[in-house]
């Protein structure tokens, strides 16, 4: 059974950083890409940024890049997203995505066979 469990998030003020982790059981480390994204209440769901499986690459949505970083560590099957100088709009509902093909990574969210837990950033002005 594959999990992806979400850890980090909370509540920080404008300019400062979090760092969100996504730990997979039951898919070997490094056979799929992973996306995050967030969702802000009464919004669609929309792509921040992904990686694809050997880490060797990195994709970011415009209004993140520079800011937002993010990592993997196949020994520990964990993909983290690093946010730096947030800002009051980052906030929302943030998940992990796994896609079981390990290129990428994708944009669209229906491009994703399993999904985290979701956790919630916030950041006061």
């Amino acid at each position: 059974q594959v999990q992806l469990v979400q850890s980090g998030g909370g509540l920080v003020q404008a300019g400062g950083s979090l760092r969100l982790s996504c730990a997979a059981s039951g898919l070997a480390a490094g056979t799929y890409a992973v996306g995050w994204f967030r969702q802000a209440p009464g919004k669609e769901r929309t792509f921040v940024g992904g990686i694809n499986g050997n880490g060797g690459r990195t994709d970011y949505a415009d209004s993140v890049k520079g800011r937002f970083a993010i990592s993997r560590d196949n020994a520990q099957n964990t993909v983290y997203l690093q946010m730096n100088s947030l800002k009051p709009e980052d906030t929302a509902v943030y998940y992990c995505a796994a896609d079981r093909r390990p290129w990428g990574p994708a944009q669209g969210p229906a491009e994703y066979d399993y999904w985290g837990q979701g956790t919630q950033v916030t950041v006061s002005s």
